[in-house]
């Protein structure tokens, strides 16, 4: 029979607790909120850099093929890859697409406004998953027609909304070269990314508008996207590809491209750091005081279990025991709270953000069984270890003295 564990559930369950009962309690509350704070810090964080990163891979890609050059401007200068090459970085492993693509610097003007854009030119292997995701109204560009494909166009609901513009308008965008183009489009779909930068800046249009107006070869372009399935493997990925590539073509990572967007998310893994520690101060210190307080509370009782013999380790075990019913509780109490806030918001995005500043209108969570999991056994770990040193207060109690206190 385990006799500690024994006394331990007579003590927490059936015990009476005068003093004690209210500081107990306050302790169980503050591992409950401990535990719920920690679990949705974590859930925010990986939902938020999520979703924010997503947009960046979905319209960027991972990593950028470009040719060196010296040419600084929003239209790339053209290049190819050979059959053989693109094989090659298809059957590296982690790569999970390939995908080309063009840009051209445009001048949209309607309804007595000018707007610059920058024309992103896509054909029909483009892989337009991302794009049919953000659409707010409208479909994709057919490249079923290829005629008809080149005369449609994709734009932002920033720049439809600055433009009074709505899905099956027309208008005249004016292409910047020597001599000055002009083209007519019909709006087949209108998107919203949320990021204001690029919602701004770019429109989607046919691949093959481009490589005519700028006299390039059928099968030239003006860069590749690679997407890969580990987005934690985006740097090693990166050099891999690098090393497959002709000298004259640079691979260049998504974090390096926006290096701004991807700092300011790294920050908040700082802020997630900062806030469990001061979550498992709190919970920590509460757990001692209430252990404290019932190894005071239960002095006679100490008393009488040296007296007849028992051992300073028993006992201990017997508050320990007390302690992790208790720690117990507060994760059962804790994860119930937390996990019902998360999937609260994860069915109803009842909880807002400002899109403008956050690049979501929401906020996102995120996590898996295995990191609750994780975090409730890192929490357990924590807390009685550190519960072990106000336990070894008991060998310092007399058995004389603490049958006689009151």
């Amino acid at each position: 029979m385990n006799f500690p564990y024994f006394l331990a559930r007579r003590v927490a369950v059936s015990g009476k607790q005068t003093f004690s009962k209210l500081i107990v309690r306050v302790a169980i509350g503050a591992i409950a909120l401990g535990v719920a704070a920690m679990m949705l810090a974590i859930a925010v964080l990986k939902g938020f850099k999520g979703e924010v990163t997503a947009k960046q891979r979905g319209f960027f890609g991972d990593i950028s093929l470009n040719k060196y050059d010296l040419n600084i401007s929003y239209e790339p200068s053209p290049f190819r890859l050979t059959h053989s090459e693109t094989e090659d970085l298809k059957a590296i492993p982690g790569v999970s697409s390939l995908r080309y693509y063009a840009t051209k610097a445009g001048i949209i003007n309607v309804n007595d406004e000018v707007e610059g854009v920058l024309f992103k030119g896509i054909d029909g292997a483009y892989d337009q998953r991302f794009l049919m995701g953000v659409l707010v109204d409208g479909l994709p560009i057919d490249f079923a027609d290829t005629t008809k494909a080149t005369g449609q166009i994709l734009i932002s609901q920033y720049t439809a909304n600055r433009l009074q513009l709505a899905v099956g308008d027309d208008f005249i965008m004016y292409f910047i070269q020597e001599p000055v183009r002009r083209r007519k489009f019909q709006i087949a779909g209108i998107f919203h990314t949320g990021v204001e930068e690029l919602d701004k800046t770019y429109v989607v249009g046919a691949l093959s508008l481009i490589r005519r107006l700028n006299d390039w070869q059928a099968d030239e372009v003006g860069g590749y996207e690679v997407s890969i399935d580990d987005f934690g493997k985006l740097h090693e990925l990166t050099d891999e590809i690098q090393d497959h590539l002709p000298i004259q073509v640079d691979a260049i990572s998504v974090r390096d491209q926006l290096p701004e967007i991807f700092q300011w998310l790294d920050l908040l893994d700082v802020n997630t750091v900062i806030i469990l520690i001061l979550m498992i101060v709190v919970a920590v210190v509460n757990m001692i005081s209430a252990l404290l307080i019932i190894i005071l509370e239960r002095t006679p009782m100490i008393g009488i279990l040296k007296a007849l013999g028992y051992t300073d380790g028993g006992i201990r075990k017997v508050f320990l025991y007390q302690a992790a019913y208790l720690v117990g509780l507060g994760l059962l109490i804790g994860n119930v709270l937390g996990g019902g806030l998360y999937f609260f918001q994860l069915q109803t995005h009842y909880f807002k953000l400002d899109e403008a500043s956050y690049y979501v209108s929401y906020i996102p969570v995120s996590i898996s069984f295995l990191e609750a999991l994780l975090l409730n056994i890192g929490i357990i770990i924590v807390a009685l270890a550190i519960l072990l040193v106000p336990s070894y207060l008991i060998g310092r109690i007399s058995p004389i003295k603490a049958i006689q206190f009151q």
